[in-house]
């Protein structure tokens, strides 16, 4: 039997922490296996694109587990009335191959991500950034309000959205947790509105296409921009101009991949780029001055993916009389005789059940 994480048991797993903490939990998760790089057999992400999106498989493994996670991207769906990105992913054990979990991680992406842009932020942000920025305001920007809110301690959030509806909807719902109540929220008319004053500016929009959200006269001494939309061939959001300020320092998760999806995409093979992995290596502060301007150009790597599938699988051992399981794989008698095991008269087929 398999464990399994459906949509109801993300929910009771979150809500059993809160969704702050988990993303923090999660986020020591993450840096853990950042730390252990060398570790992780890596590849960039393999996607199948078309006109209207992308679907990709993002594998990775440490030796002794193995993850993949099957992930989309189709920023028209809404307008259907469906989801931009869906998720699921595996765990499986290398020493047999049989999968450990089978989980759903629309919800964990979204919760990753947050995690991510914010663990990134404590090594290169300003240690007193207060104000952040945060433009896009759909699907993925409570995650990061909340991240950034709780381990960076960002205290004003200001948003704006080409759909002031996104941005209701935002504030609707950071307005109604209340470990957000000293959280000051700011709507605003345009980017450079709301770019003004803020420590830590965040992109996160949905266009599959080579947009510019920032322009290089938002950009001030000092700040940290964490990109997260441009994620996919021919999708950016910075301006190729602010990556190549000379008090810009450009930090990626794998290199490879984000030569090819990320803002470096607009740049030449050999501009210059760090790996997350050595910012953590090195142990001490990523910026050199405090006038620095940081970019995390963030795709999404697999690694965290695994760092997710393995956190998910450790709360389930934390509760094991509530979690679930799935017989995605049979159990035989006779290994060999699958057939007669399964499909035939053999008394193992009995054995063979399903928990919903």
């Amino acid at each position: 039997m398999v464990d399994y994480i459906g949509i109801a048991d993300i929910q009771q797993l979150v809500h059993r922490l809160g969704t702050g903490t988990f993303i923090h939990r999660l986020a020591g998760e993450i840096e853990a296996d950042y730390r252990r790089w060398a570790e992780f057999e890596k590849t960039a992400r393999v996607a199948s694109h078309s006109d209207v999106g992308v679907i990709e498989l993002m594998p990775a493994s440490d030796g002794a587990h193995y993850a993949f996670k099957y992930v989309n991207g189709h920023p028209k769906n809404t307008a259907e009335g469906l989801l931009t990105v869906t998720a699921f992913g595996v765990l499986a054990d290398v020493a047999t191959g049989y999968p450990l979990l089978l989980s759903e991680l629309t919800v964990t992406t979204a919760l990753r991500t947050a995690a991510m842009s914010a663990l990134a932020a404590q090594w290169l942000a300003r240690p007193d950034s207060r104000v952040m920025a945060l433009i896009g305001n759909g699907a993925q920007s409570e995650f990061q309000a909340i991240a950034f809110h709780r381990m960076l301690g960002i205290r004003e959030l200001r948003l704006f959205d080409i759909d002031p509806l996104a941005s209701a909807k935002l504030e609707r719902n950071l307005r109604s947790l209340p470990e957000l109540a000293d959280l000051a929220i700011v709507r605003c008319g345009s980017t450079a509105e709301a770019v003004q004053g803020a420590d830590v500016v965040t992109t996160v929009t949905a266009d599959k296409r080579n947009a510019v959200i920032l322009e290089p006269g938002m950009v001030r001494p000092g700040m940290h921009l964490n990109g997260v939309g441009g994620d996919c061939p021919g999708k950016t959001e910075l301006h190729r101009d602010i990556l190549l300020r000379p008090d810009a320092r450009v930090v990626v998760e794998y290199e490879p991949q984000s030569r090819i999806e990320g803002e470096i995409q607009q740049l030449p093979a050999d501009f210059p780029v760090t790996e997350f992995a050595d910012v953590v290596a090195a142990g001490g502060p990523f910026r050199r001055t405090a006038d620095e301007v940081t970019i995390f150009d963030s795709v999404g790597f697999a690694l965290e993916d695994f760092s997710a599938l393995r956190f998910l699988h450790l709360l389930l051992g934390e509760q094991r009389e509530a979690s679930r399981q799935i017989d995605l794989v049979p159990r035989l008698d006779d290994p060999k005789d699958l057939f007669g095991g399964v499909l035939g008269g053999s008394p193992a087929r009995a054995r063979l059940r399903r928990v919903a």
